[in-house]
């Protein structure tokens, strides 16, 4: 048996047609445009290299992103070099990564 979903309601003009379809299609190159974004879009706390490092860590949030580089990333690498918590045991591949290896004392620390 057929019946009609909408009985009695009242059907689109073609202006109405023309203007759902235009919000619709600007929506969806909205939707496109901040995909393509989103997926080619350099991220500036990528992959740790070229003596910036980039930890994720578990923190009360969820998680944080330490991002340090040059003296700092040095620095910082330095340090969890000859720590043994669990930043240190996060940090050490990615000081590496970003070529920072560790000190003759950091390694005589260890």
């Amino acid at each position: 048996m057929y019946s009609k979903t909408n009985p009695g309601g009242i059907s689109l003009g073609r202006r109405q047609k023309r203007v759902f379809a235009i919000v619709g299609a600007v929506f969806l190159l909205l939707l496109c445009g901040f995909g393509v974004w989103g997926a080619l879009s350099h991220d500036k706390y990528g992959a740790s290299a070229n003596g910036c490092v980039n930890v994720n860590v578990p923190s009360s949030t969820g998680g944080s992103t330490l991002h340090y580089c040059g003296a700092q990333a040095r620095s910082f690498c330095q340090t969890e070099f000859t720590s043994n918590d669990q930043i240190a045991k996060r940090a050490r591949p990615q000081c590496l990564l970003a070529g920072i290896k560790p000190s003759s004392s950091a390694s005589a620390a260890s």
